[in-house]
């Protein structure tokens, strides 16, 4: 069987280019990966000096004293006052500041009388926000090897961008395969499941920054198949297969990728999801996940999920690992490293982890519940409570 690392270094490899650039405006970028990580500030963030405060612009040399007051500044005012010593001019939070002024004093500390206003001693710069504080024009600015989020928007927006190049979401067709499988909803006849599968894969594939790609709901036919999977070929970047994928009399997923192209099938020391199948058809990345729905999210998460974020040019599975406590024993396989379903919180010495209940590969509830995978090393026939673990964070942390 293959390690992990072994698999994944080599799905990982199938990505041989990241997807083309397209350009989007801003406010349609939330969740893209940026065609490029790093940009030059074109202005001054902020562009002139202005107030943090509500208060009173003035020169800090003619304080602590009584200053005439010679009018107002608002955010977004155009014309400003000349502060001349002896005088202060009111200013609201973001106005520029006045010429003359070196300092801004609250207005709680200011007492105000008609004309007149009595400030106390102020330092220079006090509540002044400098032009380019943040960002100065010329500036390489780095955003995170990631999707975009609201305050990397908000960071480029400042910077006065209106539209950006990001990468095109890549198209990922998804075949649920089995004579068993029924949509979502659908009446069930004796022996037939809902197919959760093609929902959580569309869903886990938005997650990682893909494009779903539903094809149609497969049994186990070989010449449905094989339309199927032509059609992805054709129109997708990567192809995913759950079901069909392994060594029965009735899975005929891995006979029509070889005929069509290339497929390998690994066994791979992993819990849930020991069989995994890669390969290409006509160019185009496949990979082959278990049918049972835990088994398929987990694979996905461990294989799918890095190589879609490599298409966009992001690395690892952007998903954050923490070393945790187990509070209790979690049995596993000892030749395969377990990915255990636990909830995560916060004891009284540091994070701790619990079971989310059963660990089969059938049992969608736990992983449903869970906000963490628990990863318990080969070699070790359980998670022991006490002991401290990697943990793969999928979810807040209560």
């Amino acid at each position: 069987m293959r390690s992990v690392e072994d698999a994944l270094a080599g799905i990982v490899a199938m990505a041989a280019r990241t997807t083309e650039a397209e350009t989007l405006p801003l406010a349609s970028c939330l969740g893209r990966a940026p065609a490029s990580f790093v940009l030059t500030a074109a202005v001054d963030v902020p562009p002139f000096d202005n107030s943090a405060m509500d208060g009173y612009a003035l020169r800090s040399a003619d304080t602590p004293g009584r200053l005439r007051l010679i009018g107002e500044v608002a955010a977004g005012a155009a014309t400003l006052p000349d502060v001349v010593p002896g005088t202060a001019a009111r200013i609201m939070t973001g106005a520029p500041l006045p010429r003359g002024a070196d300092a801004v004093a609250p207005i709680e500390v200011v007492r105000e009388d008609g004309e007149v206003v009595e400030a106390p001693a102020t330092e220079p710069g006090a509540h002044v926000r400098d032009a380019g504080h943040d960002t100065r024009a010329g500036e390489s600015v780095s955003l995170p090897d990631e999707l975009l989020g609201a305050a990397s928007l908000g960071l480029l927006a400042s910077l006065g961008l209106g539209e950006l190049d990001v990468r095109r979401r890549p198209r990922v067709a998804i075949l649920s395969t089995g004579d068993e499988l029924q949509a979502p909803g659908a009446p069930l006849a004796p022996g037939q499941i809902h197919d959760a599968n093609g929902v959580a894969l569309a869903a886990a594939i938005s997650e990682a920054g893909g494009e779903p790609l539903p094809l149609e709901r497969t049994p186990d036919d070989p010449g449905r198949i094989e339309r199927q999977v032509v059609r992805g070929a054709a129109e997708a970047d990567l192809l995913v297969v759950s079901g069909g994928v392994s060594v029965g009399r009735h899975d005929h997923v891995r006979d029509v990728i070889q005929r069509l192209g290339a497929l390998d099938f690994w066994r791979i020391r992993v819990q849930p999801g020991k069989p995994l199948a890669f390969g290409e058809v006509r160019g185009v990345p496949v990979i082959g996940l278990p049918g049972n729905p835990v088994s398929a999210l987990v694979t996905f998460e461990l294989f799918a999920r890095p190589l879609i974020r490599r298409m966009l040019g992001l690395s690892g599975s952007g998903r954050l690992t923490l070393p945790v406590a187990a509070r209790e024993r979690m049995t596993k396989d000892r030749e395969r490293r377990a990915y255990l379903r636990v909830e995560i919180s916060r004891g009284a010495d540091g994070l701790e982890a619990r079971a989310a209940g059963g660990q089969a590969s059938s049992q969608l509830r736990p992983l449903a519940a869970a906000n963490a995978l628990l990863i318990v090393p080969e070699g070790e026939a359980a998670a022991e409570a006490g002991r401290t673990y990697d943990a793969l964070l999928l979810g807040a942390i209560a």
